[in-house]
């Protein structure tokens, strides 16, 4: 059954930050933190979104900043992504998962976009809940992609269709933004879709960031008021 809440974010979007500083809390090369979140959190966390009634939650899982990471580690990310995208992804389109991917994908080894795709293409039909990975996403990336599109097209430049040329056209906009790590800032995510966004920031690391702890943003999401500008 599912729970209700009042007052409950349609769709929520996560920064996921602090995996190497787990790790290396931990002993552990920084490659399990990321592994850790992978295997350990993010399933929870979709099925807690999806026992909430949330409909659509986004993980930002790489950036178009994370290629100037240590070669070894972004080598390692690209093995941790085929192995989601064989695993992972078989488990949430079971559930009823709607795949999706946000960000320049053509910056992908060929067999990581064709996952990607496969995976979209597949869940399109599941129902349960919309889940977005950010891969190769920056803010500006996507803005800048979006105007070279509508340039070509030569489309004339409105909110409304401005908004339908970002990677996230199909999708709501984020009602809350959740950053755990500790840093106090959204580092380019999101930013035309974040304007009217609640933010909630924590220290607790992302590998420890689990359902209890998205109860606890839900919550604090709860008891703001959001007026919308008026």
């Amino acid at each position: 059954m599912k729970k209700t809440l009042t007052n409950q974010p349609k769709h929520i979007a996560i920064i996921m930050d602090g995996n190497r500083r787990w790790a290396k809390k931990h002993g552990l090369a920084a490659l399990r933190g990321h592994q850790y979140v992978t295997d350990k959190v993010i399933e929870p966390l979709v099925d807690h979104c999806i026992e909430l009634g949330i409909e659509y939650v986004t993980f930002w899982a790489f950036s178009t900043e994370n290629w100037r990471r240590d070669h070894r580690e972004v080598e390692g990310l690209m093995q941790l992504f085929r192995h989601a995208f064989h695993k992972n992804s078989q488990n949430l389109y079971e559930k009823g998962v709607r795949l999706n991917a946000i960000g320049d994908l053509q910056k992908f080894p060929a067999d990581i976009q064709k996952s990607i795709i496969d995976w979209v293409e597949k869940s399109k039909n599941n129902t349960k809940i919309v889940v977005t990975f950010a891969l190769n996403y920056g803010g500006r990336d996507e803005i800048l992609r979006a105007m070279k599109n509508m340039t070509a097209a030569q489309k004339e430049i409105t909110e409304e269709s401005f908004s339908q040329s970002l990677d996230t056209y199909n999708m709501p906009d984020p009602d809350l933004i959740i950053r755990p790590g500790g840093e106090l800032r959204l580092s380019g995510f999101l930013p035309w879709q974040s304007v009217y966004a609640e933010l909630y920031f924590t220290d607790v690391l992302m590998p420890d960031f689990l359902p209890p702890e998205l109860d606890k943003a839900l919550a604090e999401f709860a008891r703001r008021k959001r007026n919308f500008g008026k």
